[in-house]
C-alpha cells in the first residue's frame, strides 16, 4: 500500500517546482502566487522561506551556489550567501515583460541550461513559449505557440527530453541526440493522460519512466518509456501541481500541491506531500550560469 505522507504543512497558493538541490541537501519548491521560495531539510527538518520579487514560477540551484528563478518578467539570479542558506543579492539575467504573461515551470538540461516556459494569466492558447536559456545568459526560444507551458525533464541517458503543455493533455518527447540546444527538430507524442484532470509537472526516475501530477486530477501517474501507464497513486488533495524525487537516496517522491481557485479546499491543499520509497530519482543537474 503506497503511504502519503505531509512533508511540509503549508498553505501555499499555488505550491509549485519541487528540486532536489543535492549540494545542499535540501528540496526546493515554489509558491508561485505567494512570491515565495521555499527549502525544506528532510533530515534536520529545517525550513526556510524567501519573498522573490515577483510571481515565481520556479527556482533551481546554481552550479556556483544562489539560485537562478523564473519570475514574471524574466529570469533572475540571486547571488551565493551560505551553503545553507538562501541567495543574497538579486539581479536580472534575462529581462523581458509581457503584459498579462508572467514565468511557470522551468528545468535544468544535463548541459546545465535553464529551459524555462511562459504563460498568460488567462491560460489563452499562443500566448505562452518555451525557451532556453544557455549558462552565458544567451537565451532562444523553441516554442512561441503554447498554452501552458510546464513540465520539462530529460531522459537518463540525456537523449530525449519530455514536454508538456497542459491543456493539450499530452505528454510530448524531442528526440535531442544529446544536443539539448536543438530538441524541437523531431517532436512526437509520447503518451495522451487521459481521464480527470490535466497533466502538471513531471520528473524522470532511474528507469526512464515519467511521473505526472495531474491538476484536478487527485493523483500522480507513471508512464513507462513506451508511453504505457503503469502507476497511479491517488492523492488526498485535488490539485497536485509537480513532482520530483529527492532525499538522501533520491527515493521519496515530494508533490507539491495547490490551493487557488477551490471553493472548499482539502485540509492539506498548498502542503508538500511525500510517497517514502516511491521509486528512485535522477540526479538533477543544476544551472551552469
Amino acid at each position: 500500500m503506497t503511504s502519503v505522507e505531509v512533508a511540509v504543512r503549508a498553505y501555499a497558493a499555488l505550491g509549485e517546482g519541487p528540486t532536489w538541490d543535492s549540494a545542499a541537501g535540501r528540496l526546493l519548491w515554489v509558491d508561485i502566487l505567494g512570491s515565495r521560495v521555499h527549502t525544506y531539510d528532510p533530515v534536520s527538518g529545517r525550513r526556510t522561506v524567501m519573498a522573490t520579487e515577483q510571481h515565481v514560477g520556479a527556482a533551481k540551484p546554481r552550479a556556483g551556489g544562489g539560485l537562478v528563478v523564473n519570475l514574471r518578467d524574466g529570469v533572475g539570479l540571486y547571488e551565493p550567501k551560505g551553503p545553507k542558506e538562501f541567495a543574497g543579492a538579486f539581479r536580472w539575467l534575462h529581462r523581458d515583460p509581457v503584459p498579462g504573461r508572467r514565468g511557470n515551470d522551468a528545468a535544468v538540461a544535463p548541459d546545465g541550461s535553464l529551459w524555462f516556459g511562459t504563460m498568460r494569466y488567462d491560460e489563452a492558447p499562443g500566448g505562452g513559449t518555451l525557451s532556453r536559456l544557455a549558462p552565458d545568459g544567451t537565451v532562444r526560444t523553441v516554442l512561441d505557440d503554447v498554452a501552458v507551458s510546464n513540465g520539462t525533464g530529460w531522459s537518463p541517458d540525456g537523449r530525449l527530453m519530455y514536454y508538456i503543455d497542459s491543456p493539450t493533455r499530452r505528454i510530448d518527447v524531442f528526440e535531442t541526440d544529446g544536443d539539448q540546444q536543438r530538441p524541437a527538430r523531431r517532436r512526437q507524442l509520447a503518451a495522451v493522460v487521459e481521464g480527470e484532470g490535466f497533466p502538471d509537472g513531471l520528473t524522470v526516475d532511474a528507469d526512464g519512466c515519467v511521473w505526472v501530477a495531474l491538476w484536478d486530477g487527485g493523483a500522480v501517474r507513471r508512464y513507462t518509456p513506451d508511453g504505457e501507464l503503469d502507476r497511479i497513486i491517488e492523492l488526498p488533495v485535488r490539485r497536485p501541481t509537480a513532482c520530483a524525487f529527492g532525499g538522501p537516496g533520491l527515493t521519496d517522491l515530494y508533490i507539491t500541491t495547490a490551493r487557488t481557485g477551490l471553493d472548499s479546499p482539502h485540509p492539506l491543499s498548498g502542503s508538500l506531500l511525500v510517497i517514502p520509497g516511491a521509486g528512485r530519482g535522477l540526479p538533477q543537474p543544476a544551472f551552469g550560469g
